[in-house]
């Protein structure tokens, strides 16, 4: 049997455009960084290794993706630098970071845990990343779920 799915376009697929922004390994561990509250470059730099030019690309990009917003600073007799703050945008992403958390935690964790855990400031339980329909159900099984052509569907040629 032929899946419908077939039926329609991927050109305008936002699930491909959002990894043109997010696809790339270091830029996960750029935003990583970022929500953890490590801002600056050279902290960035001395705590991930990433290379020099690839995390001044990756900072850049999600400038212009308006993921980041560069914040200027300057230290005592040194030049004026920036540091990178989330956007809006950019802290829509937290529950997408936490859901590969705990996929990362279930795993691809070593024998003795996560070396990470993100914890609610009001009560100090654990996050949990959960799906719910629009009407408050909670989907725990992709079986659960039918993807249908949305608005934006387009029948291909």
């Amino acid at each position: 049997m032929r899946p419908t799915a077939l039926d329609w376009s991927i050109d305008n697929c936002t699930i491909a455009r959002a990894m043109e922004v997010l696809g790339e390994r270091w830029t996960l561990v750029v935003l990583r960084e970022v929500f953890n509250g490590v801002r600056r470059f050279d902290d960035m730099r001395e705590r991930t290794n990433i290379p020099r030019q690839v995390l001044t690309n990756r900072l850049a990009m999600l400038v212009e993706q308006q993921v980041l917003r560069r914040e200027p600073y300057r230290e005592p007799g040194a030049r004026l630098r920036h540091e990178y703050r989330l956007t809006d945008k950019g802290l829509d992403l937290w529950p997408v970071l936490v859901a590969i958390l705990q996929w990362g935690d279930r795993y691809c964790a070593d024998p003795e845990g996560s070396p990470l855990t993100t914890v609610h400031r009001g009560c100090g339980a654990e996050l949990r990343t959960t799906l719910r329909c629009a009407a408050g159900h909670e989907v725990t099984s992709p079986r659960d779920v039918i993807p249908r052509p949305g608005p934006g569907a387009r029948r291909r040629a």
